[in-house]
């Protein structure tokens, strides 16, 4: 019988070694990677069943690169394995797609067992939250009103860019643009979020908390 492919992204080299460790006894895990960018690379071109993904990486966040590797393969398959037990979270990353939401402490638990429902096409989401993601999903709550998912992904990634302390400059040369624009997608960000100076756009930043995303 055909294993299972996995492939896993986390930015933690530590964590990462300890997610393989459970994995690797389960199913033919063909990659490890650490940053939205090189997920989206390797996935197009390992074509894993399922891939297992941290939300929070560098580059793209897990649900970003979710959201890209949809327009290729609307039916990719992918787990995420994260620390935020807040319900807005899973809320964001099973609208996006994600067939699991499992949180990293209670992973030699649970992955197991999600990974093999995303393979056949159902959704497993850890014990911890699941009733409390059901009751905002019956409600309506979620994500729908974040002003966060009114930016595009490259304005999200160069906001988190920001936040982290990076000049135009340094952005400019890390997503291999011009600092030119850069600025014309910061002060896009300003008009779209009704803000009018660095000042109040970084705080916007950091209440959404957009590095966590």
């Amino acid at each position: 019988m055909k294993r299972i492919t996995v492939l896993l992204a986390d930015d933690h080299s530590l964590v990462a070694e300890g997610l393989k460790r459970i994995l690797e006894p389960e199913f033919d895990l063909v990659g490890v990677v650490k940053d939205g960018r090189s997920l989206l690379a390797a996935a197009r071109e390992l074509k894993p069943d399922v891939i297992v993904s941290d939300i929070t990486m560098p580059e793209l966040n897990g649900v970003e690169a979710l959201e890209e590797l949809k327009k290729d393969d609307p039916e990719v398959r992918v787990v995420f394995l994260t620390m935020q037990q807040h319900v807005a979270f899973a809320r964001q990353a099973m609208d996006a797609g994600a067939l699991g939401y499992v949180l990293k402490y209670s992973a030699a638990e649970e992955l197991i067992m999600a990974v093999q429902a995303a393979a056949k096409g159902k959704t497993f989401v850890t014990s911890a939250i699941a009733g409390e993601l059901l009751k905002a999903m019956r409600s309506g709550a979620g994500v729908d009103n974040d002003p966060v998912r009114k930016l595009t992904l490259r304005q999200r990634e160069i906001l988190r860019l920001l936040v982290d302390g990076h000049s135009a400059k340094a952005i400019a040369a890390r997503l291999d643009i011009s600092p030119r624009t850069v600025e014309f997608h910061k002060y896009s960000m300003m008009e779209t979020l009704g803000i009018s100076s660095n000042a109040e756009l970084i705080r916007f930043a950091l209440e959404c908390r957009v590095n966590e995303l």
